[in-house]
């Protein structure tokens, strides 16, 4: 696991927490703010699995 697919976890997780508190306490604001973070963290995590694809199939003899 490479530094971008693990940030991008992280994101994604705080902004399902984000999300979900914007939902529990009625604020709009906070739910649309926690989606735009998953969606971050997600596209951060693809780009990490992408790189990390790269750099094992340059080991492969």
């Amino acid at each position: 696991m490479n530094k971008d697919q693990a940030k991008g976890a992280a994101k994604d997780v705080a902004g399902k927490a984000q999300e979900e508190l914007g939902k529990v306490t009625g604020n709009a604001d906070q739910q649309a703010k926690g989606e735009a973070r998953q969606a971050e963290g997600k596209l951060q995590k693809s780009v990490g699995n992408v790189k990390q694809g790269v750099k094992d199939a340059l080991k492969k003899p």
